[in-house]
């Protein structure tokens, strides 16, 4: 089985415009299929790889230029100034989940199997989807569902786990599909299915705080004119990636100087989003909602 498919691989390369004798960050190194990439057009530069789930770091590659961290990339700043490092050239980040994640079933990231109800990225982390579903109050329940999922029927769904979970633990997938029978619509149960594991993911990872903490720093890291690509496939992560690059912050607002003049902070690569072909798509189903984002620090 393979770890990862790569998503938009050869246009993400093309976006860094890698130097040779560049600094650069793979923030999601996953099965190393971008790092491979990357490192093949260095010549005396260097490529750091970061993942926060231990299973990705058998992945790693064995190369002189070449610096695996396993640690969560919200910490990015920190970890890259113990290898002494402290402006980079390039970053990718490829976000969302590896392929890796919902094939494995004992990590519990796929409603195809009947796992425990895990959906942790970091292994080493405290928190699951099984504690969330039994401990959290119908109230913030319902706030995951509808912030994380974007589900119109968040409140009957928060209402419908604390019912059910009344009765006996919510503790495989299989609970869940009971629990939350109730709330699905038969038109496209699939589709509903995915965005309540999204959202109970993302509660779990805490991914959006960590995403808004990572695009701060890299910001704050790439020297002028370095170009930091990132590809995203649902719109809370995609907002945050669209205001930084747009407005120099992930808040969106626009700021100006004392002339009216915008404060930017990037320039935009590519006005329209770069999305898959359907070629890939075919041969990769999860490029389908992937977006490409490219910008350039000014």
């Amino acid at each position: 089985m393979k770890y990862h498919e790569p998503v938009l691989l050869e246009q993400s390369i093309d976006g860094l415009n890698i130097r040779p004798d560049g600094i650069y960050v793979d923030l999601t190194f996953g099965g190393g299929g971008h790092s491979r990439e990357i490192i093949k057009n260095l010549t005396t530069g260097r490529l750091v790889g970061f993942d926060q789930d231990e299973d990705a770091e058998s992945n790693a590659i064995r190369h002189e230029r070449f610096i695996f961290i396993l640690g969560n990339f919200r910490y990015v700043k920190n970890y890259l100034r113990n290898e002494g490092i402290y402006e980079i050239d390039g970053a990718l980040a490829d976000l969302g989940v590896s392929s890796h994640h919902f094939d494995v079933e004992e990590r519990g990231f796929s409603f195809r199997f009947n796992s425990p109800l895990d959906m942790r990225m970091n292994k080493r982390a405290e928190l699951t989807a099984k504690d969330i579903l039994n401990t959290y109050s119908e109230d913030r329940l319902t706030r995951i569902f509808k912030e994380y999922g974007e589900l119109k029927n968040s409140e009957k769904l928060g209402a419908a786990i604390v019912q059910y979970r009344a009765q006996g633990f919510i503790e495989r997938v299989d609970d869940l599909l009971r629990a939350v029978d109730q709330c699905l619509p038969r038109q496209y149960q699939q589709k509903y299915l995915a965005k309540v594991f999204q959202a109970l993911r993302i509660e779990v990872n805490d991914e959006i705080q960590a995403l808004a903490e990572m695009l701060v720093q890299i910001t704050g890291l790439l020297r002028k004119g370095a170009r930091f690509v990132v590809i995203t496939y649902h719109s809370l992560e995609d907002r945050l990636v669209k205001n930084l690059f747009r407005d120099g912050n992930i808040e969106g607002e626009r700021k100006t100087d004392l002339y009216g003049a915008p404060e930017l902070v990037y320039r935009i690569v590519n006005r329209n989003i770069i999305r898959p072909k359907e070629t890939e798509i075919e041969m990769n189903p999860r490029a389908r909602s992937a977006k490409l984002r490219i910008a350039e620090r000014i």
